[in-house]
């Protein structure tokens, strides 16, 4: 959560921080606030509410010229979202502003423990507290370095801070603990940011940060240390995409950019997945061949989308392997005891990388000797770090809070997984493989052929915009993620009341909420080829006898359902188990449209925030 930005070198600090702040708004837009260093001492501004309500403040009372500053756009965890609460927050004698992603879990112990000290606090944060420890030590002599070392070894949780001091010109100081933070290194000036879409304009060159590091950065130099102030390495990389890609290219929303990228993030996803000698390879593997074939269970652990394109990943992961997967809620997954060891293969799917719960799983996991597989969309992030193997999923830069191009290539990349461990435990022949693989490459096409018949789904979200309070949907086998997928998009952007539900349970309970006009999107199985595809239609009747509005996404071709379809979207021919990535795209923009035609602000949903790195 939480959007930060350091900067220090020639440039006026406010615009690079405000550019930045920007770009990272999908982090958080609670409130927003910058400090910087001028005229021998701190000046800053904060406002709730979005950016442009601190530009709007910035306008009416300018900050002095300053080459040197931090800024935050928050989502509230301690504190209501008020001027007041908004970062950054600033010490009582003034020496020291910080600004804060994630959780003091031992804040209350440590605002006590000041307060006896005659401290008087003006927020109800939990940050306030790191910008009072910071000052004391600054008071006692210590660099702004050794400070953020001592505070930070003295806190709890998942935190990033960065401060600046009057004391210490061209100089910006951050600490990191499980969330993230990545360094932008230019010529003459460097950066510090929880994303690198904060500075992609200015370099594509950063360094990756490990765990419990404090980073100095002035005009011209780097400087890592551990908490205790003894040296530290931090990995360098190049970033492959640039400002364009973050960008909306003519588009009204970033998620309607976002939802048609897709066939592209798809096909660079499946970019160089085979060898020389013809076998499928992942983008980094540090488990041997002979431990993958040891494995007897594989364990998916996922929060929100990520979840259920592990829900997908398992019907394809056990029909092509025969190991047992299961599908777990990264934030139940270590609070139940799990069984795990090291013939456990756990697989993580994040699109930050940064998610807090899943983070807390694989370090479980590990600690009982399982083996991690991460995918994730983020070079550099801690997941995949810290796993032993990862799949990235390259779909570039996802701005909208509402995840697209990141589920589906999510779920493609669970299909290279399940095809790898195929593979290397010798369950499917290399010809079988490949014939999987090129109705795999196919998909781009057929994403397209879907977006470019979008219309009438638009259409349908306008219409329905008018009056409809609540939607289902149903599906089965790999439909049911689908269905649960398409009813998430549309709480989240319209902030309507959906459910996904397998259509066999129906009679088991569900049925029960179809009266008269219900709208239940149901999405069938190819026919045919699969032995649920009149289980689906059987469904399909059931809920129009009583009354429902049938709004049904079929394969081209399939007439069988045609008669009881109030409206009937036709998708693209594939096998049964690659047909969540057809099936996806129209509930996607259904929800978008709809939450268009609602007047939503559709990338910057409510209470939402893009990457989820508190638990």
């Amino acid at each position: 959560m939480c959007g930060i930005v350091g900067y220090v070198g020639q440039r006026q600090a406010e615009d690079v921080i405000i550019e930045g702040l920007r770009r990272l708004e999908y982090r958080g837009y609670d409130s927003a606030g910058l400090a910087v260093v001028a005229d021998g001492g701190l000046h800053w501004a904060k406002k709730a509410g979005k950016l442009t309500n601190l530009e709007a403040e910035l306008e009416a009372n300018p900050l002095p010229a300053s080459r040197q500053g931090i800024g935050h756009t928050r989502w509230a965890t301690h504190g209501a979202p008020t001027d007041e609460n908004a970062h950054p927050h600033v010490s009582a004698d003034g020496s020291v502003a910080v600004v804060h992603n994630g959780i003091i879990e031992n804040f209350a112990a440590l605002r006590a423990e000041l307060k006896d000290e005659g401290v008087e606090f003006r927020s109800d944060t939990d940050t306030e507290v790191a910008a009072h420890l910071l000052a004391r030590e600054l008071a006692g002599g210590s660099t702004l370095q050794q400070a953020m070392g001592a505070v930070a070894s003295r806190l709890e949780g998942a935190f990033t801070l960065v401060a600046v001091t009057p004391n210490e010109l061209d100089t910006v100081v951050a600490a990191r603990r499980n969330s993230p933070l990545v360094v932008g290194v230019g010529q003459g000036e460097n950066f510090l940011a929880s994303d690198v879409a904060a500075f992609i304009e200015h370099t594509r060159d950063a360094l990756e940060l490990g765990q419990d590091q404090v980073v100095t950065i002035t005009p011209d130099a780097v400087t890592v240390t551990d908490f205790a102030g003894n040296p530290s390495e931090a990995h360098p990389y190049h970033v492959d995409w640039d400002l364009s890609a973050a960008e909306k290219q003519g588009h009204d929303w970033f998620m309607r950019k976002e939802i048609f990228e897709q066939p592209r993030a798809v096909a660079d996803t499946l970019l160089g997945r085979w060898s020389d000698r013809g076998e499928l390879v992942l983008d980094e593997v540090r488990i041997s061949p002979e431990d993958l074939r040891r494995i007897n269970k594989i364990v998916i652990v996922a929060c929100g989308s990520s979840f259920y394109a592990g829900m997908v990943a398992k019907y394809a992961i056990e029909h092509w392997t025969r190991v047992a997967c299961e599908v777990e809620l990264a934030s139940e997954f270590r609070y139940r005891d799990p069984i795990i060891d090291p013939m456990t293969l756990v697989v993580t799917i994040s699109q930050s990388g940064e998610t807090a719960d899943t983070l807390m799983a694989i370090r479980h996991a590990r600690e009982q000797g399982a083996k991690v597989i991460a995918i994730c969309n983020t070079n550099g992030a801690t997941i995949p770090r810290e796993s032993d193997a990862v799949i990235y999923t390259h779909a570039g830069p996802e701005i909208g809070v509402a995840s697209t191009k990141g589920f589906l290539t999510q779920v493609v990349a669970c299909y290279l997984l399940g095809l790898y461990l195929a593979q290397v435990r010798g369950m499917k022949y290399g010809d079988e493989i490949r014939a999987i693989m090129t109705e795999l490459e196919a998909m781009p096409d057929a994403i397209q052929s879907v977006l470019d018949g979008i219309e009438p789904v638009y259409q349908l979200a306008r219409t329905m915009a008018v009056h409809e309070q609540a939607v289902f949907f149903l599906g089965r086998h790999v439909g049911y993620p689908v269905a649960l997928e398409g009813a998430l998009k549309l709480k989240e952007i319209a902030y309507m009341h959906a459910e996904g539900f397998a259509a066999g349970e129906l009679k088991h309970g569900p049925i029960a909420v179809i009266e008269e006009g219900t709208p239940v999107f149901v999405i069938v199985p190819p026919q045919g080829r699969d032995q649920l595809h009149d289980k689906v239609v059987s469904n399909i009747q059931e809920i129009r006898a009583r009354g429902a509005r049938t709004i049904v996404l079929a394969e081209q071709g399939d007439e069988s359902v045609r008669p009881f379809a109030d409206t009937l979207f036709a998708l693209p021919r594939c096998s049964t188990l690659l047909q969540p990535l057809v099936a996806t795209v129209p509930l996607q923009a259904f929800a978008l449209e709809l939450a268009t035609a609602l007047g939503h602000d559709v990338d910057q949903p409510r209470n939402l925030a893009k990457s989820v790195t508190v638990e």
